[in-house]
């Protein structure tokens, strides 16, 4: 018969290891709540969007608990760094620069993109044509990278989120703003966006031209070909296609 310390002791360890494995079993994913129709945060406060259902059925997939944070998207691969929470599911690209901070899974989805204005005003994009005008970008991101690098005779605007963004455009405070195609369309479904429109096609350059991969920390190796496994296990029952659908009139794989 074991006494009351032994006793103590081992319901100690066996409660010890149930929380492990129950917290192994959790995902905690963080992902930026300000990229419509990513992600973002709806009127009854909730995480939402593509990005977010993505993340559900992959869990569900690998038959774990999610739990959702938002966070600055500045902030993002810092704080998978510290271990703050396990992934990065926020339509992010997998560049030589963050794979210093995290480890990337494959693709699921694919994007271009434009540049997005007054058509009237704009047709050539080059950056003779573009000097002096204010050109905006979200911060962090690899449209204001290339900005940056390949229009040095514009001003250049990187507001905080890709709302603001828009928002800057829309108030006459940027000339010409470059994002993701998709979001773009979606900000021309606005009322904000009515006024805008396209200019000219997609930009046509590996710099540009990426792939969204979740970041997952380094100290998570297995966790990516976990992830990539249940990546295409939802491409293959069809949740992805319920997803796709959900938020867009064309495949975005």
């Amino acid at each position: 018969m074991l006494n009351m310390p032994l006793m103590a002791l081992l319901l100690c360890c066996l409660s010890l290891g149930w929380t492990s494995a129950a917290r192994a079993e959790s995902l905690r994913i963080a992902t930026e709540g300000a990229y419509p129709p990513f992600n973002y945060i709806d009127e009854q406060g909730n995480l939402v969007g593509f990005d977010v259902d993505i993340g559900k059925a992959l869990c569900n997939s690998m038959k774990v608990h999610c739990d959702f944070v938002a966070v600055e998207w500045g902030k993002l691969l810092d704080g998978l760094e510290a271990g703050f929470y396990d992934v990065v599911l926020a339509s992010m690209a997998d560049t030589p620069e963050r794979r210093n901070q995290a480890l990337f899974t494959d693709t699921y989805y694919r994007s271009h993109s434009s540049f997005v204005g007054d058509p009237s005003r704009f047709a050539d994009l080059s950056p003779v044509s573009l000097s002096k005008m204010r050109l905006a970008a979200e911060s962090g991101t690899i449209q204001a990278a290339y900005l940056h690098s390949e229009y040095p005779g514009s001003v250049v605007v990187t507001p905080p989120t890709q709302p603001d963004v828009f928002t800057a455009l829309a108030r006459g405070e940027a000339d010409l703003v470059l994002a993701d195609s998709i979001s773009i369309l979606m900000f021309l479904k606005s009322p904000e966006g009515q006024q805008f429109d396209f200019i000219n096609y997609p930009l046509d350059t590996s710099k540009l031209n990426s792939t969204a991969h979740i970041a997952v920390g380094k100290q998570h190796p297995e966790l990516v070909q976990r992830i990539n496994q249940a990546i295409n296990n939802i491409r293959l029952n069809g949740d992805y296609d319920r997803i796709n659908r959900k938020y867009f009139p064309f495949s975005v794989f």
